[in-house]
């Protein structure tokens, strides 16, 4: 009987039921159904912390897919602390600063990428693109550790106790940061 419950433990199915910690370990040993589950796991957590790092849709989600795969072939190297997460932030912001010294860019919606759209389609883009400008200015007036407690909580659904134990800072940090940075966003949005 303890056998066939151990023998359970590894269908994939029962996946859902391990730690990301242990899902790392797994996934260190070449495991891809503990990736996946891993992945599903933290993405929109991922996701949001890397956009409030680029500030740029398109860049977060290609920066999250080079994390991911850098979480693939670096899990052996990760050494079991019990916050797996804050491993994976790490990965992500190394390669969020690399992607800065890489590239540059002046707008998102250039003449070039207009030209070739057709009446209907280049309003929808024009809307696209202000709303995209007023987010990131938006976003702009925040402090970096403020975006990323922001993001992680309306974007990627942590609590904040969470937060503070990814981020390693004090629960009571995490609160008067969020706190303070609403008060800056609904500021500047009454001004604008």
């Amino acid at each position: 009987m303890l056998f066939m419950g151990l023998m359970s433990l590894d269908r994939p199915e029962d996946y859902g039921r391990l730690s990301d910690e242990k899902l790392l370990n797994k996934v260190a040993d070449g495991d891809q159904e503990a990736f996946r589950q891993l992945y599903q796991n933290t993405d929109r957590t991922m996701y949001s912390f890397i956009l409030s790092i680029v500030k740029n849709p398109q860049d977060a989600e290609e920066i999250m897919q080079e994390s991911y795969l850098k979480i693939w072939t670096s899990a052996k190297g990760y050494k079991s602390q019990g916050k797996p997460l804050a491993w994976m932030f790490t990965i992500a912001r190394n390669l969020c600063y690399m992607k800065f010294r890489e590239q540059k860019h002046d707008s998102d919606v250039t003449i070039d990428d207009l030209m070739g759209l057709e009446a209907g389609e280049v309003c929808k883009e024009i809307e696209m693109a202000a709303d995209k400008m007023v987010l990131l200015a938006a976003l702009q007036i925040l402090k970096e550790e403020e975006r990323e407690i922001v993001l992680l909580h309306t974007s990627g659904g942590m609590k904040h106790r969470e937060i503070a134990a990814s981020l390693n800072i004090p629960l009571a940090t995490a609160l008067s940061r969020y706190n303070r940075a609403m008060k800056k966003l609904e500021n500047y949005l009454r001004e604008e």
